[in-house]
């Protein structure tokens, strides 16, 4: 699932002191040639973008369980080989680019393979197509991984995005009539986000054993007799016009910045770094086998930039943060909704 959808009229930021002055002119570039589209095709986007006078080095594809490929040739600033990996993303962003351009100097080659369906880059994961992906958090890729028995795992912690209640009719929960239609994510995961969002803002209470995964029949208590309308949570947005609907609840950063919604716009916000939202965390994930390739740990190195950092700033509009969670925690985590999931369907 995608925190990423890029602001495409956002203006340049200057770059935090001491980075070097070829990752804005990269990020421009990266910029202009999306815009042009010259890399789009068949629902599949492959970002390319120049670093320091020269071309990135191609990836070669993974096969199931080989992992990232090592090339020869020394790393930049890291020692050893270089390595190029592919990654499934959700969407271009400025955040991809910037990872992109300070990898390599960690010696690390990516290439972002982007997909439209957020059932895609799970499923090219698992068939080796590319050999990581960043789009999900933990709460998704559990259910993904019960209902395909995969062991798809974390192996470091990216970025969380808050999310909230929108309204194009109301101006305040307290306008919410009987009967309000609120589109809420049609996927498990999203959708059981959105309810404890709900309860949260004192519109609905759901049962006391609901446990991680509540859905609409978990709804003990509906005062105003809300309408739940599962809609595909990238969609939602796309729909936030619709004057068949009263409210959505999605991510703060999926509107299309040329909508001018943000957090501010939010009717009620969730606390994305409660220890309630770890389920949401987002993480790169790999095939358990190749958890511990030292491509990982040049990767984690990159997003700990701050010039990664400050390019997320500047493309979320700070509705979207970096976050560090270890490893350990994320699989932990996951372990315990995996175990959930799977009551839920025993």
């Amino acid at each position: 699932m995608s925190d990423h959808d890029a602001p495409q009229s956002t203006p340049a930021a200057d770059p935090p002191a001491g980075a070097p002055a070829g990752l804005r002119a990269s990020l421009d570039d990266s910029r202009r040639k999306r815009r042009r589209g010259l890399l789009t095709g068949l629902g599949v986007v492959v970002a390319a973008a120049l670093v320091g006078g020269g071309f990135w080095a191609g990836s070669a594809t993974a096969g199931a369980g080989d992992g990232a490929q090592a090339a020869t040739g020394g790393a930049a600033g890291g020692g050893g080989d270089r390595i190029s990996v592919k990654i499934a993303g959700s969407g271009e962003s400025d955040l991809q680019d910037a990872v992109k351009t300070v990898a390599a100097e960690e010696g690390l080659d990516v290439t972002w393979v982007n997909f439209d369906d957020w059932t895609l880059p799970n499923s090219a994961l698992v068939a080796g197509e590319v050999d990581a992906n960043a789009f999900q958090h933990t709460a998704f890729l559990s259910a993904y991984n019960v209902a395909n028995d995969t062991d798809l795992t974390p192996v470091f912690s990216t970025t969380i995005t808050q999310w909230g209640v929108f309204s194009a009719t109301v101006d305040d929960l307290d306008d919410l009539g009987q009967g309000a239609r609120i589109a809420i994510p049609d996927d498990a995961s999203n959708g059981a986000r959105a309810l404890f969002i709900l309860q949260a803002a004192g519109l609905i209470e759901l049962g006391p054993d609901v446990g991680v995964y509540p859905t609409v029949d978990d709804v003990v208590s509906n005062d105003l007799g809300l309408e739940f309308v599962p809609i595909g949570a990238t969609t939602i947005p796309t729909q936030f016009d619709d004057p068949s609907l009263d409210a959505v609840v999605v991510g703060t950063s999926y509107f299309n910045p040329s909508q001018q919604i943000d957090a501010e716009d939010a009717l009620y916000l969730d606390d994305s770094l409660s220890d309630e939202s770890r389920p949401y965390v987002n993480a790169v994930v790999t095939r358990a086998d190749d958890a511990d390739d030292e491509a990982w740990t040049r990767l984690a190195d990159a997003y700990a930039d701050p010039r990664v950092a400050a390019a997320l700033e500047e493309e979320s509009f700070g509705n979207t943060v970096l976050v560090d969670v270890s490893a350990a925690d994320l699989r932990s985590t996951l372990a315990d909704l995996e175990t959930a999931a799977r009551e839920l369907t025993s």
